[in-house]
């Protein structure tokens, strides 16, 4: 029972602390994107700019400023008909995916949207990053 208790100790001592990983990191990733384009999608700007990263949340302070910004430069991810995950691509053993979206958007314009998604320390992912490739046809990542 000693030894037990001593083993259980001497994990949690040396077990880094504060590091949390995703069970899956693509389907967590995949979870966000659908999130933030659904609330784009719904003119939700509270949920939309709760799923961007620290990073963009400092470029764009503000939330009717962040959803201006998306409106304006990624009309196909804010009027998106339909889209469809491609292909996925983890960084550093998922502290990065990178995420590939094929979008139908409004007017039969297709797109390819690579999505950068970020680990924050609790485990969650945030959009860190949007490029979007005007096609159709999947360009990799």
């Amino acid at each position: 029972m000693r030894f037990r208790i001593a083993s259980l100790a001497a994990f949690l001592f040396l077990s880094p602390a504060g590091v949390v990983h995703a069970e899956d990191p693509v389907a967590d990733a995949r979870a966000v994107i659908s999130a933030q384009i659904s609330a784009l999608i719904n003119d939700d700007a509270d949920k939309a700019y709760s799923l961007a990263s620290p990073g963009i949340r400092s470029l764009y302070p503000d939330k009717t400023v962040f959803f201006a910004m998306v409106r304006d430069n990624y009309e196909a991810v804010y009027q998106a008909g339909t889209y469809a995950f491609g292909r996925s691509k983890l960084v550093g053993g998922g502290e990065v995916v990178l995420q590939e979206v094929m979008i139908s958007a409004k007017q039969g314009k297709d797109w390819t949207a690579i999505y950068d998604m970020r680990l924050m320390d609790d485990g969650s992912y945030k959009v860190n990053g949007v490029r979007m490739i005007r096609n159709t046809a999947s360009q990799g990542i």
